[in-house]
């Protein structure tokens, strides 16, 4: 069993901002799989089904970004399932827009939702999936920055993003780590810009 969880924040306020990334790529694959996302428990909207021949919780947290964990741990807990089973989607400054990157392990690099379920898990070596939302304006504040929306140009990016996140969320658990990093992880050349 996997537990897949993509963060962002509750509310149609922010629904569509760089920092609900993770909760598009869960609608995504809700979509994809007929898995309804409509049930409240430990503090999360999750959803059950069957995702590559394995069994999922698609989870939402419903906790805010910065308190995350208070989401993920419960679940991991509920479900008793490694810390290599828990799945985590989000959005990530450092890359560009439509960019993904899949990791086995790692640090929070910044994000608050990241270091709240490191906290809470004890551990960081779990995979996840990044989004890339672009890197903030000098001049800007972060938060205004990722609570903001993408702009008219980016939306073709975001969209494909979303369906790319959700490709390499399958990947994991299909392929696992190593495999799925070694297909979405490469650079973009200019042949792939063509197809």
């Amino acid at each position: 069993m996997k537990i897949i969880v993509g963060l962002g924040n509750p509310t149609d306020k922010y629904a569509g901002t760089r920092h609900n990334m993770g909760f598009g790529v869960i609608e995504e694959l809700a979509e994809r799989h007929a898995i309804r996302v409509n049930t409240n428990r430990h503090k999360g909207l999750c959803g059950s089904g069957i995702i590559a021949g394995e069994k999922v919780i698609l989870a939402k947290p419903l906790t805010y970004m910065n308190n995350s964990g208070e989401c993920v741990r419960p679940l991991a807990d509920f479900y008793k399932v490694d810390v290599e089973d828990v799945v985590i989607i989000y959005d990530d400054i450092s890359l560009d827009v439509g960019q993904i990157r899949v990791r086995g392990k790692g640090s929070a690099g910044g994000h608050n939702g990241m270091k709240s379920i490191i906290q809470h898990l004890g551990s960081s070596d779990f995979p996840r999936v990044r989004v890339g939302v672009g890197e903030k304006p000098v001049h800007m504040d972060l938060a205004d920055y990722v609570l903001g929306r993408f702009s008219k140009e980016e939306l073709p990016l975001v969209r494909e993003s979303l369906k790319t996140a959700a490709d390499a969320v399958e990947g994991l658990i299909r392929d696992g780590v190593d495999k799925t990093m070694n297909q979405y992880n490469r650079k973009k050349t200019s042949s792939d810009a063509e197809v």
